[in-house]
Formats: C-alpha cells, structure tokens, sequence
C-alpha cells in the first residue's frame, strides 16, 4: 500500500530512541505526524528537524488524551511510549507497578479506544503496538514491564478481531536489545547504561525499527504483518533454568 494512501499519523514516546525515528521516517514519506511525548524542548527540536506537530503530553494522562485525539483523524496510530523498573513482583512498590500499567499498557488502550473506531468507519488505518520480546519470552529482572507488554501483545491479536471487515491492519513490533536510551533511563545513570549494555554489542538501531515500520505499511493493502519480532543477531531470547530444592543461592 502506498504511503500517499495514508495522510496522517500520532506517535508516542516521539522525543527520542525508537519514537524519534519512526517520527522522522514517516515526515519523510510525507505523513502529516503528530509527535506525543512528555519533554517540551526534545519535542520541538524534532518538529523544527521534521516538520512533525508536537503536543507535549503525559500518555499516562488520559484526560489529555482524550482532548488531544478529539478533532484528530488518524491514519496510523504507532504506540510506542513506554517504561520499565527492573524488578521482581516479590518485591516490587506501588509506584513501579502503577507507572508501567498507565504508560505500557492503559495508555495503549484508551488511544485504540479513542481513534481506532475512526478508522474502521473509514475502512482505512494501521495500528502499530511497539512491545518487547518481554511480551513472548520470560527471562529474569522486570515483572511488570513482562506483564503490561503480554497484556499489548494480546490487545494486539484482539484488535484483529475487533477490525475484523475493515481495512484496518495490525502490527506488533516486539524488539530485543536496542540501542537506545530506555536503559539509562530505567537507572538514572546513562553512561554506566551504556558501557553495561550498548558498547561492545552489535545491536539494531532505532532507525531499524522505524523500518519495519515502513515495511509493514508499504505492504499490500492485502496483507497484514501481524507481528515481527527484531533481535540482535548475537541475542537470543528465553532460557531455561532448573534447581534442585534448596538450591535457590547457586
């Protein structure tokens, strides 16, 4: 499918890594993007590079949503905004909890709620669910980012029910380690983040992203990639452990 077939796109998490270039991909292509994050100053730099529309807001506000997304009409909705604490749910607070649902999970939600049933009475949109292979795969260390991105990876499969008899298609895009800046940002401490987890590696880059983005929409409009799943070459997710009782320090 062209990309002239869609005119307009909202973008989360726009102000930087993954949502950044998936901003500047799609300004490329000339889609109208209307770029979403919390950071004012990061937002307007990349709408004076892209000519995207910023709107500095809180996904996790759902207020603000909604105003936003009242006169819209959304072609391609991209839901990329997230967090993660590292963790386990034995010892995980309130807050880490509380943060992750709002962001990862209701956020994603409310804006299938607000803008999805505009493109299926126009018989034309594409949804894109930006998860992890945290949403397939269990490995050690974030509980509750594990859970908010199964929870998108199942809205993604029912929103395909949902569509269904529209020309509404529905991609989840679920990367493993990516270079970005998600890392320093769970820790508070960007250079350490990034000597522990990006140099050194050969990792994809976020513009990588923004091509699968790309591809998925150049598709066909009769064929929906449902999902893809991107990971370093040297990465592979999953594992198995087994302990004998009483084993629990080895």
């Amino acid at each position: 499918m062209p990309f002239s077939d869609y005119k307009t796109a909202l973008v989360t998490g726009a102000s930087a890594g993954m949502g950044e270039a998936i901003v500047e991909r799609l300004c490329k292509e000339g889609i109208t993007v209307h770029a979403v994050a919390r950071r004012k100053e990061q937002l307007a730099a990349l709408a004076d590079r892209t000519g995207c529309i910023p709107h500095a807001v809180d996904v996790s506000d759902v207020n603000a949503l909604t105003a936003l997304c009242k006169d819209l009409e959304i072609d391609i909705l991209v839901n990329n905004a997230g967090l993660s604490h590292p963790g386990s749910i034995l010892d995980a607070d309130e807050n880490v909890i509380e943060t992750q649902v709002d962001v990862n999970l209701r956020a994603v939600l409310h804006l299938c709620r607000l803008l999805v049933p505009g493109m299926v009475k126009r018989d034309r949109g594409h949804v894109f669910n930006i998860t992890s292979i945290a949403a397939i795969y269990n490995f050690n260390g974030n509980s509750v980012y594990h859970a908010t991105k199964a929870g998108v990876h199942a809205l993604s499969r029912q929103l395909r029910v949902d569509c269904y008899g529209a020309r509404v298609r529905i991609t989840e895009i679920c990367p493993g380690r990516v270079a970005t800046d998600i890392f320093g940002n769970v820790s508070g401490d960007h250079e350490e983040a990034r000597r522990r987890f990006i140099d050194g590696f050969e990792l994809p880059q976020a513009k990588d992203i923004a091509d699968c983005v790309a591809f998925a929409l150049a598709a066909p409009l009769a064929v929906n990639i449902g999902n893809i799943e991107i990971t370093p070459t040297l990465q592979v997710p999953g594992g198995l452990s087994t302990m004998r009782p009483g084993d629990h320090s080895a």
